[in-house]
């Protein structure tokens, strides 16, 4: 069973940059493939970010591309979403997931254990 714990979020302008951290626990880290989905008020929770176990292969939602990036340390056990020229449409809650079988394209790409979420709030 892996715990996963995001950390990072805030209150920020418009054009701001965040950096989100998920820190992992009760599992070899670096055998599950991790992403980053949110949610916004009365909304469904949406892909973000996905990165592969070895961090080889990046995936991103169209609206976030270019401007948010995925990585990982897995001496760490920690997965970021570093997060550039932030929009007021990127307000919401962010939660980390962990999988051990990425299935890429799928609604929630596999993921099978979840973070309580961080929440993002971006103003105008």
């Amino acid at each position: 069973q892996v715990q996963l714990v995001e950390s990072g979020g805030g209150v920020v302008q418009a054009g701001d940059s965040l950096r989100l951290s998920c820190a992992a626990s009760g599992g070899t880290f670096s055998t599950y493939a991790m992403g980053w989905f949110r949610q916004a008020p009365g909304k469904e929770r949406e892909f973000v970010s996905a990165i592969s176990r070895s961090a080889v292969s990046t995936y991103y939602a169209n609206s976030v591309k270019g401007r948010f990036t995925i990585s990982r340390d897995n001496a760490k056990n920690t997965v970021y979403l570093q997060m550039n020229s932030l929009k007021p449409e990127d307000t919401a809650v962010y939660y980390c997931a962990a999988t051990k079988i990425l299935r890429v394209g799928s609604p929630y790409y596999g993921m099978d254990y979840w973070g309580k979420g961080t929440q993002v709030t971006v103003s105008s």
